[in-house]
C-alpha cells in the first residue's frame, strides 16, 4: 500500500491568518476610535442633561436662577411649543428663548411678529446667524467668538452697570441702530445687546452666551445680578424650550435634511475619518516590488495545461483569443519547415509565399487560414483548429 505525500499549497494568495496580521492594527484603531466616540457621547449626554432648563439642578440647568426669581416675586413657567410662547407674550411678561437656532424660519418669523408689538421683553440666548437676522432685524453676528471670558459692561444700560463684570462672552454682535445698548464688548464688538422695539415699550435682549444662566456659574462675577435684572424686570417669566415634537416645526416648507441637522463638527469629523481610511488603504495596499515567479513542485503535462487554458477561454467566451493562440502556435511551428526564420513567422509577406511554394497551391486560402478574422462561434473555432492541424500535417509530409 502506497501513500502519496501531500504537497503544500503553492498559491500566493494570503491566508486568513496573514490577512488578520495585516489588518489587526487598523481594526484595533477603528475599535478604539468608536469606543472613544461612544464614551464621549455618553459623557456629554450626562453632563448636558437638562441644559438651560429652569427645572433642572444639573450644572448646566437653571433651577437656581428660577428659585432666586421666585424669591423676588417673579413666576417662571416653561413652555415647549411656539403656540404657547406666542400666547404668553404680554407687557408684563419676559419671554426667554433658550435655543433660537433650533427654530425654523417660519417659526422665527411668527415669533418675531408676536413679540415685536407685545410691549414685553424678549431674551434670546446665544442666537447665531441662522436666527439673529429674523428675530432681531438689523443685528448681525461675527464669526469670531469669545466664549468663557469675564467682560466689563462698558455701556449705559443700568442693569449692566449695577452687575459689573460678568461672564457674557460667546457670540459677538454688531448693529447700525443708534438706539441699541451695546454692552460687554469683546474686541470692540458687543456680546450683549438691548434693542428697543419700534412700537410700544418692549425690548429684545440678546445674550452672546448662556453662562450667566447656568447653576454652576451663577455665583461667579456679576452673573447672578445681571441675570436677575434681565429676567426679573416683569412679574412673569415664560421660559421657552423649543422642542422637536412641536408640530409647528414640521411644516413642509421648513423641512430640513439630515445633513442640515448635523452640527458642522460632525461633518468635518466624518470627512477626516474618510481621509484617514483612504490613506490607510493606500498604505496597506502598497506594492513591495514586481511579482516573483514560483517554480511548481511537480511537472504538469502539457495536455493538462492546454485543457485548462481552453476551459478558461470557453468560460470567458474568448474565441478571438483562442483562435489567435492556435494560429500563432501553428505559424511558429510551420516557419522552420518552409525555411522561414521564426521571428518572421507572423509576417504574411514572408510566410505565405514560402508555404504556397512548398505546397504548390494558392496563397489566398492560406492567408485566410493563418491570418484571417476570428471565428463567429464554437463550431467555427473547432473547424479552424482541424484545418490548422491538417495544414501542419500536410507540410510535414515527406
Amino acid at each position: 500500500m502506497t501513500t502519496e505525500a501531500t504537497l503544500p499549497p503553492t498559491s500566493t494568495s494570503p491566508t486568513a491568518r496573514q490577512l488578520w496580521a495585516r489588518t489587526r492594527g487598523i481594526a484595533l484603531a477603528v475599535a478604539l476610535l468608536l469606543a472613544a466616540a461612544l464614551a464621549l457621547a455618553t459623557l456629554r449626554a450626562d453632563i448636558r442633561h437638562g441644559e438651560l432648563d429652569p427645572r433642572s439642578a444639573d450644572p448646566y440647568g437653571s433651577r437656581a436662577l428660577a428659585e432666586l426669581l421666585a424669591d423676588r416675586g417673579v413666576s417662571t413657567r416653561v413652555v415647549t411649543t411656539l403656540a404657547a410662547a406666542r400666547a404668553a407674550t404680554a407687557p408684563d411678561t419676559t419671554l426667554l428663548v433658550a435655543t433660537p437656532d433650533l427654530l425654523t424660519k417660519r417659526q422665527q418669523t411668527a415669533l418675531y411678529t408676536a413679540t415685536s408689538g407685545s410691549g414685553g421683553r424678549t431674551v434670546l440666548v446665544a442666537p447665531g446667524s441662522p436666527s439673529i437676522t429674523t428675530l432681531v432685524p438689523g443685528v448681525t453676528t461675527d464669526p469670531a467668538t469669545s466664549r468663557g471670558t469675564a467682560l466689563a459692561p462698558d455701556c449705559a444700560l443700568p442693569a449692566a452697570q449695577r452687575a459689573g463684570t460678568a461672564e457674557t462672552g460667546g457670540i459677538r454682535y454688531s448693529t447700525a441702530r443708534l438706539d441699541t445698548d451695546e454692552c460687554y464688548p469683546s474686541r470692540r464688538l458687543a456680546t450683549l445687546l438691548r434693542v428697543p422695539h419700534t412700537s410700544g415699550n418692549g425690548d429684545t435682549v440678546v445674550l452672546g452666551a448662556p453662562d450667566i444662566l447656568y447653576n454652576d456659574r451663577l455665583d461667579k462675577q456679576g452673573n447672578a445680578s445681571l441675570a436677575l435684572q434681565l429676567l426679573g424686570s416683569r412679574p412673569h417669566l415664560v421660559w421657552y424650550l423649543p422642542s422637536l415634537s412641536d408640530t409647528s416645526a414640521t411644516e413642509p416648507d421648513d423641512e430640513k435634511s439630515l445633513l442640515d441637522l448635523l452640527p458642522s463638527g460632525w461633518l468635518w469629523g466624518t470627512l477626516q475619518l474618510f481621509v484617514a481610511a483612504a490613506l490607510a488603504a493606500l498604505w496597506r495596499a502598497r506594492r513591495m516590488g514586481p511579482l516573483v515567479p514560483e517554480e511548481l513542485p511537480v511537472a504538469i503535462r502539457a495536455s493538462e495545461t492546454v485543457e485548462g487554458r481552453a476551459r478558461l477561454y470557453r468560460k470567458a467566451d474568448a474565441r478571438d483569443r483562442a483562435a489567435a493562440a492556435l494560429r500563432s502556435t501553428t505559424r511558429t511551428r510551420l516557419a522552420p519547415l518552409v525555411g522561414i526564420p521564426v521571428p518572421q513567422a507572423h509576417t504574411p509577406e514572408a510566410l505565405i509565399p514560402a508555404l504556397s511554394a512548398h505546397l504548390d497551391g494558392d496563397g489566398q486560402p492560406l492567408h485566410t487560414l493563418l491570418f484571417g478574422p476570428p471565428p463567429g462561434d464554437d463550431t467555427a473555432l473547432i473547424a479552424l483548429a482541424d484545418r490548422l492541424d491538417a495544414l501542419e500535417r500536410e507540410v510535414r509530409r515527406p
